[in-house]
């Protein structure tokens, strides 16, 4: 592994995922289509008493190698893929299965990918401006912001941020500081358009809208998890579920719309409303406070 990492990632509704995600107590086929360091992987091959065949994809190469070593235990029961979630019928084909017993997907930013030098996803490190999760390809976030336009980038940050009174000043201190190189050149640039009692009054760092907003545009979050929500009811077994936790607003939207759609046609929608952290599992782990859990089960 390339880049330096001293924090594990603690994974999120692990006893609600189980409990929405096993259809079969055993031998049951799951995709963890974002495996991350192996955490929900391990805890399904767990519960199932290694019973269970898991296949974990992941888009960041370096994670991948955490989740092998987390999951050594386990060899044999688990495989694992250097793909993006929206690539899952690939790799469903390369496999020879047709149909599965349940799909997880935990969306959004690990802590690996915070924490690890050299991403860029950051506001706490000045380092090179990237944000890209799968760092060998893409539009890196310097890029983003040195080329759109100012309304654009407004837009960008009201939606995907929801910074909802300072984007468009966000955008102008942005397009007028212009070319970015590192994560402090942006953070100095949303410092200087929210006035400072702004700032101080913020429960949150004052940037973390923003660089909220840039990492969904350059991973293209959104369209990402939509294109695939709606697919993955076609490769269930029946009685098979999904299962999806989010961190923003627009992701849960996004899974509550598609749930929706699909009641009575191909799916049972199991959480009438999204599954919220208790008190307990903020205080283990603060990236909880934001996290929503919903559910569905193939007719």
């Amino acid at each position: 592994m390339s880049r330096q990492y001293d924090e594990h990632h603690r994974s999120v509704f692990i006893h609600e995922a189980l409990h929405y995600l096993l259809s079969k107590q055993e031998s049951g086929l799951y995709f963890d289509c974002t495996a991350g360091e192996g955490g929900h992987i391990r805890a399904i091959l767990e519960a199932t008493n290694g019973l269970s065949r898991v296949v974990g994809l992941d888009i960041d190469p370096e994670v991948l190698e955490l989740a092998e070593r987390n999951l050594k235990d386990f060899q044999g029961c688990f495989q694992l893929f250097n793909r993006s979630y929206v690539d899952f019928e690939d790799v469903l084909k390369q496999l020879g299965i047709a149909k599965v017993d349940g799909f997880l997907l935990d969306v959004g930013v690990s802590t690996f990918q915070l924490k690890s030098q050299g991403r860029g996803f950051s506001y706490e490190v000045d380092e090179s401006l990237d944000m890209r999760m799968d760092p060998s390809r893409g539009m890196t976030a310097a890029e983003v912001v040195n080329s759109y336009q100012e309304k654009e980038l407004a837009r960008i940050i009201f939606e995907y941020g929801d910074e909802k009174r300072f984007a468009r000043r966000i955008a102008r201190s942005i397009v007028s500081r212009r070319p970015f190189y590192s994560t402090f050149d942006l953070v100095n640039a949303v410092k200087r358009a929210i006035p400072a009692e702004e700032r101080y009054r913020r429960k949150k760092h004052f940037a973390t809208r923003t660089f909220q907003a840039i990492r969904i545009e350059v991973n293209s979050e959104l369209d990402n998890i939509e294109r695939t929500l709606r697919r993955l009811p076609e490769y269930l077994n029946p009685g098979g579920r999904i299962v999806i936790i989010s961190f923003h607003s627009l992701e849960d939207g996004i899974a509550k719309r598609v749930f929706r759609e699909k009641m009575d046609s191909e799916l049972k929608i199991l959480t009438k409303k999204p599954i919220m952290p208790s008190e307990e599992e903020i205080e283990l782990n603060l990236r909880a406070r934001s996290a929503r859990l919903r559910a569905a089960e193939r007719i």
